[in-house]
């Protein structure tokens, strides 16, 4: 279950225990980055998990974190408004996918250099923010994401249902395969981007829903971008958003049609997804 923030006084708001500008303003003399780095959060209905969520990002690792709310029902809005990060607030929901699109807009029209994507459901862990932020400031990938799955025996005892374990362990092995990749979880809600590949790839194109993050990759790979992981843990648990039996049928229907798109493009049809 997601943690209480400083148990000493538990009954206060948590907007005023937490504020974002302990992470943006560290104490002290920091090294200063050569990079600009903007962490997005696609939300809806995160208010039970957000501050832990925040609360784990390490001091000085960011230069902005902005919350795109896609027409949450709880106090998703005002909370985050509260601890001081930027809002923008879709009225109605929109879709993952179009949060997304909008999350990225932002971070390229402000200039961001990397732009780090994690969701705020306190799922992943977001203390490996500046680990997977290296890799790319080194200059060894492009693109990192966070993976989930670094043995069998973790992912279930971070509470990982059964099918969600064996569906991802057999769409990664697919992709992996198909688009001649090593990644060890293709499924991530925590990623991290160099600016050139979200300049380079047209998103705007992709779905509004949740393939948009298969459809990116793929564009990734299709651009020639560099694709790496690290470690993070998995934590499933009530508060945690996750979608259904159903919903992950059609995600994984879809990211199999979309590899199939992208085959079809190399061999002479092409498509919207992958033309400049």
């Amino acid at each position: 279950m997601v943690r209480t923030l400083l148990k000493e006084a538990p009954l206060r708001p948590v907007h005023e225990i937490f504020h974002v500008d302990r992470i943006l303003v560290p104490e002290g003399d920091v090294p200063k980055r050569e990079h600009k780095i903007i962490a997005v959060l696609p939300a809806y209905n995160a208010e039970k998990t957000l501050a832990a969520t925040l609360a784990d990002v390490p001091v000085g690792s960011v230069d902005e974190i902005l919350l795109v709310d896609d027409g949450s029902t709880d106090a998703t809005v005002s909370l985050a408004r509260d601890m001081g990060l930027t809002v923008i607030e879709h009225e109605q929901n929109r879709g993952y996918g179009a949060n997304q699109k909008t999350c990225y807009r932002y971070a390229l029209d402000h200039g961001a250099d990397i732009i780090v994507m994690i969701h705020p459901d306190y799922q992943y862990d977001s203390r490996v923010i500046p680990h997977a932020v290296g890799f790319i400031e080194l200059g060894i990938c492009d693109v990192v994401l966070g993976n989930r799955i670094r043995s069998r025996r973790e992912a279930l005892a971070g509470r990982m249902p059964r099918y969600k374990y064996f569906a991802n362990r057999a769409l990664t092995l697919f992709e992996n395969l198909a688009l001649g990749q090593n990644l060890g979880d293709f499924h991530s809600g925590f990623r991290v981007y160099r600016r050139e590949v979200l300049e380079a790839i047209p998103f705007e194109r992709n779905s509004d829903d949740f393939v948009f993050d298969t459809q990116l990759l793929v564009q990734a790979v299709d651009r020639g971008f560099r694709l790496g992981d690290v470690p993070v843990p998995v934590r499933y648990f009530d508060e945690a958003s996750s979608i259904n039996f159903k919903r992950s049928m059609k995600y994984g229907l879809a990211t199999v049609g979309t590899v199939a798109r992208w085959y079809l493009h190399r061999l002479g049809f092409r498509s919207r997804l992958f033309t400049s």
